[in-house]
C-alpha cells in the first residue's frame, strides 16, 4: 500500500464513502465530489480493468471504452503489480451474482 496517500484527509474521505448505503447515495455524493469527467474517468478505468481481466485485447478495450493505450497500460500494471484492489472488488461482486 502506498503510504503517501495514507493521510487523515484520505481516511476521512474513505470513511465518508463507506458510509454510503445505496447506489443513489453514491450518485449524489460522487456528483458533488467529482467533476463529470473525473467520475467518467474512474468508471472507464474500472471497465478497462474488467475487460483486461476477461482477456480482451488493448484494441477491443480501446474501441469499446474510448480509453487510450496509456490508460489501458496503467490499469494493466495495477492489475498485475498493484495492491489487488481490483481483484478484491471483482471477487466480492462475483459472489453477489
Amino acid at each position: 500500500m502506498n503510504k503517501k496517500i495514507m493521510t487523515p484527509a484520505v481516511d476521512e474521505l474513505f470513511d465518508a464513502i463507506l458510509s454510503l448505503q445505496s447506489k443513489e447515495e453514491c450518485y449524489s455524493f460522487f456528483e458533488d465530489l467529482c467533476t463529470i469527467n473525473e467520475l467518467l474517468s474512474l468508471s472507464q478505468r474500472y471497465e478497462v480493468a474488467s475487460m483486461l481481466r476477461d482477456k480482451k485485447t488493448y484494441l477491443e478495450i480501446a474501441e469499446k471504452t474510448g480509453a487510450s493505450t496509456a490508460t489501458i497500460s496503467r490499469v494493466n500494471r495495477s492489475l498485475n503489480y498493484g495492491n489487488d484492489g481490483y481483484e478484491l472488488v471483482f471477487e466480492r461482486l462475483k459472489g453477489q451474482s
